[in-house]
């Protein structure tokens, strides 16, 4: 629950491959802590900035907090007090806002809210939050949390641990209040496995997807077409026997082809009823 600041041109430059640096040695993190989410900042010295943004957390048991970036705008070596995380929970996400947006999270049942951000009251930096979304059981949580608006153009992005995957219309969830249970973003089933992952995107946004074994594709938002809210969505990637999705990132869109990356940083070539995690040409439509 502290929050650290650095200079992005500090952090090492690194290729592709490159395994990076730990997060100690750039910032005065304790060993036994880690880092769980951070946010880019413009000028946290432009009053008029701080005072008119906010920082939106949330939580896996669905608990939200917003305090104002102005909390956030001295910075200090050893870090300081951002939010005070309840016992047996843990802290999932942090967006910048401007505070006229609205927040969509979702759960790994194959649940989403969304709500406007005022319905979330600015509050101090060692406040725990209020509820944002009800998880259905104990083993539920949340799994994602975007920042949207009508208008923005943005869709909405789902992803199952077994890699099947839906782009759906922004306008297919209702705005509501929060602490409800929310509606269903995609049907979840034995085969696809339960909800990963959650993004905001747009054609011009590729999809980076990593699997727990290591192995990563890449690949392009406007490959996939706009499906209805309660469907089950179309299959990503081809797992291998036991490997399930362990991550998701947004990137900007790519002119290269797409790659299919082993945990070594090799390209896989596979073919047509190769074994192993591939990328489809086209992604498949579901047959349930």
């Amino acid at each position: 629950g502290r929050c650290f600041w650095m200079r992005v041109y500090e952090i090492p430059e690194g290729s592709r491959q490159s395994k990076g640096r730990a997060i100690q040695n750039l910032i005065n993190l304790p060993q036994d802590d880690k880092v769980l989410a951070f946010i880019n900042v413009l000028n946290l010295k432009d009053e008029e900035y701080i005072n008119s943004h906010h920082i939106v957390m949330c939580t896996k048991k669905g608990v939200i907090k917003k305090t104002s970036l102005e909390a956030y705008s001295r910075p200090r070596v050893n870090g300081i007090n951002a939010i005070t995380i309840r016992e047996g929970d843990t802290l999932l996400e942090a967006k910048l806002t401007n505070g006229e947006q609205d927040i969509m999270l979702a759960v790994r049942s194959g649940k989403a809210i969304r709500f406007p951000e005022a319905k979330v009251r600015t509050m101090g930096r060692s406040a725990s939050g209020v509820r944002a979304i009800t998880v259905d059981h104990d083993n539920d949580e949340v799994v994602g949390m975007i920042v949207v608006k009508e208008g923005d153009g943005f869709d909405v992005m789902v992803v199952s641990e077994a890699g099947y995957g839906k782009r759906s219309s922004l306008e297919d969830y209702r705005i509501t209040n929060r602490g409800g249970k929310g509606v269903k973003t995609i049907t979840v089933t034995e085969k696809t496995g339960e909800l990963v992952s959650l993004k905001a995107v747009t054609d011009e946004d590729d999809l980076m997807i990593i699997t727990k074994k290591g192995t990563m594709i890449r690949m392009g938002v406007d490959t996939l077409r706009v499906m209805g809210r309660a469907t089950q969505g179309v299959r990503l990637i081809n797992l291998r026997s036991g490997d399930e999705i362990a991550s998701i990132a947004k990137v900007p869109a790519s002119e290269e082809e797409e790659e299919v990356l082993d945990a070594e940083g090799n390209v896989i070539v596979a073919t047509e009823g190769e074994e192993g995690a591939t990328a489809s040409e086209a992604p498949t439509e579901s047959e349930d």
